[in-house]
């Protein structure tokens, strides 16, 4: 049961996490992609991560840095990097996104 609370807690948060827009470090376009819903903007809308929409990057990094460094914005940064610079253009799930990031971490700077 707490394993699900903290999970929750995670997800509200990572709209409202340490990272903004204005402090992603790569362009990303400002519409959404074909069959997108845009109206979810600030949780995710499916299982995939779409690393070419702002809005999906921004919310899967304060996830991310959530649940490992309690809200570190530089945590945050570096996933945005390796997922913009390294992640494989065949993993797209957010489940093997983590684990890329996770097997991988002290490999990038």
């Amino acid at each position: 049961m707490k394993k699900i609370q903290e999970s929750s807690a995670i997800c509200r948060n990572a709209a409202s996490g340490p990272l903004k827009k204005g402090d992603l470090q790569f362009q990303y376009p400002n519409s959404t992609t074909q069959g997108d819903d845009p109206s979810m903007r600030g949780t995710p809308d499916s299982d995939e991560l779409n690393r070419h929409e702002w809005y999906e990057v921004l919310y899967f990094c304060n996830e991310f840095s959530l649940e490992f460094e309690v809200g570190n914005k530089q945590y945050a940064l570096k996933a945005e990097r390796i997922i913009h610079d390294y992640l494989p253009p065949t993993i797209r799930s957010r489940k093997q996104v983590k684990q890329f990031l996770i097997d991988n971490w002290h490999r990038y700077h």
